[in-house]
């Protein structure tokens, strides 16, 4: 095995959860070289304004960056755009598309993953765009505006994100979902009917249970899309946000073990020595069941990063906070924070005006859950309380939760239980 600084660290995969391994490393005292390993020209950066502030123009590429490019070559951190075309865990390299060998000490997979596409005649138009890195946000904003006409295609966050951006600069929008609601499983059914609401609201034109069946040119320079309740539509533009692949053939290829993502311990470790994984790749126990589970969002990318740092220093931190996300739409929010799916009970607290919080609790009364929507300025601290329910793992009386009387503060502050 090669010596810790002359072959130093090695990150696969230079997007948020990459970058923010490799500042972490830096800050916790790394001297040794690292090599931040990814296909894209731009510095590590945030997914969230990619289906918001990017597409309406309050941010620039630049400024969803995690840390200028100037800075990281100040940190000494090399960037390599390239790809990787295999992994020795036996000899402890990597090797590059272009040739070069990278001995590593430590190796963290952050690869994250790559959008799913349309498998249907005509899905290649280049009027149907997917939105995964900055430079798909950059060519679908440049076909949004007023006056024109926005499909979307998939009723998940991306998709009703793209939805509100558009319509907030004034385009025609309809979005086509094949389940019977928005958002699939990823929060309870009246949290779907609020956000569905809302977008009806703005005069979003949702179709559920409809898919697209074929798309073909309709000049002059849209598309025709045919659905399957026989009906089509014409627009200028569409966007498919129907999910992520997890990007694992090369964990695959090298021997690591790999499910619905890269198989990691609760310290982030693969099945190979010296190689962790984190972020949309890294399946992981969960930190409520134990049962393995992946995160695709920025809370987990934050996160996972810093511990894999850590860890790749010979540290033992636990990845043990509880899954967290939220999603901005129009001038309101929805947050998950938890594994709702684990609670025998549900208990709604309104807030007014439309407004709620769902506590989700097993048979002990234990909170394994929440998720809520409402108006951003006036719930956001409702919201924080109810999410440290959550990660304090409280146990609550069901009608004290219920009761907007009752202070969550003083429930929160309740001695934690066990978890």
């Amino acid at each position: 095995m090669h010596s810790p600084l002359s072959a130093g660290m090695v990150i696969i995969g230079a997007g948020h959860c990459g970058g923010r391994a490799a500042q972490a490393l830096r800050e916790a005292g790394w001297t040794g070289p690292i090599h931040l390993v990814g296909m894209e020209r731009h510095a590590p950066y945030e997914r969230p304004p990619l289906s918001k502030e990017l597409l309406t123009g309050e941010k620039t590429a630049e400024s969803c960056q995690l840390r200028s490019m100037q800075t990281i070559i100040n940190d000494g951190i090399r960037l390599h755009t390239q790809r990787v075309s295999s992994i020795d865990t036996a000899a402890h390299y990597i090797t590059l598309a272009n040739g070069q060998v990278l001995p590593y000490y430590r190796l963290l997979l952050a690869t994250g993953g790559s959008a799913r596409c349309l498998d249907i005649p005509g899905a290649n138009q280049p009027e149907v765009l997917t939105l995964r890195t900055v430079d798909d946000a950059l060519l679908l904003a440049q076909r949004l505006g007023a006056n024109r006409h926005l499909l979307v295609i998939g009723g998940g966050f991306i998709g009703l994100e793209v939805a509100a951006s558009a319509r907030r600069i004034g385009m025609a929008v309809t979005l086509v979902e094949g389940a019977p609601r928005l958002l699939g499983r990823a929060v309870p059914a009246d949290v779907a009917a609020s956000v569905l609401a809302l977008h009806q609201a703005r005069e979003v034109d949702v179709r559920l249970g409809v898919l697209p069946t074929a798309i073909a040119p309709h000049p002059p320079g849209g598309v025709r899309v045919r659905l399957s309740d026989g009906q089509h539509i014409d627009v200028d533009t569409v966007l498919v946000g129907i999910g992520m692949k997890p990007t694992t053939d090369l964990a695959r290829a090298s021997g690591l073990a790999v499910a619905q993502g890269i198989l990691v311990d609760a310290n982030l470790r693969t099945s190979a020595p010296d190689v962790f994984a984190a972020g949309d790749v890294a399946e992981f126990p969960s930190p409520f069941s134990g049962l393995p589970m992946r995160q695709e969002t920025w809370f987990n990318a934050e996160t996972q990063a810093r511990v894999a740092a850590h860890n790749m220093l010979g540290g033992q931190e636990l990845a043990h906070q509880p899954p967290w996300f939220w999603s901005d739409q129009y001038n309101h929010q929805l947050q998950v924070c938890g594994e709702p799916a684990l609670g025998t009970q549900m208990v709604v607290r309104e807030l007014g005006e439309g407004d709620h919080v769902t506590f989700h609790l097993n048979a002990q009364d234990r909170v394994v859950g929440m998720s809520a929507w409402g108006l951003t300025p006036r719930c956001l601290k409702e919201f924080k309380l109810a999410r440290l329910l959550v990660e304090r793992h409280v146990s609550a009386n069901p009608e004290e939760l219920r009761n907007p009387a009752v202070k969550l503060k003083a429930l929160a502050s309740v001695t934690a239980i066990a978890a």
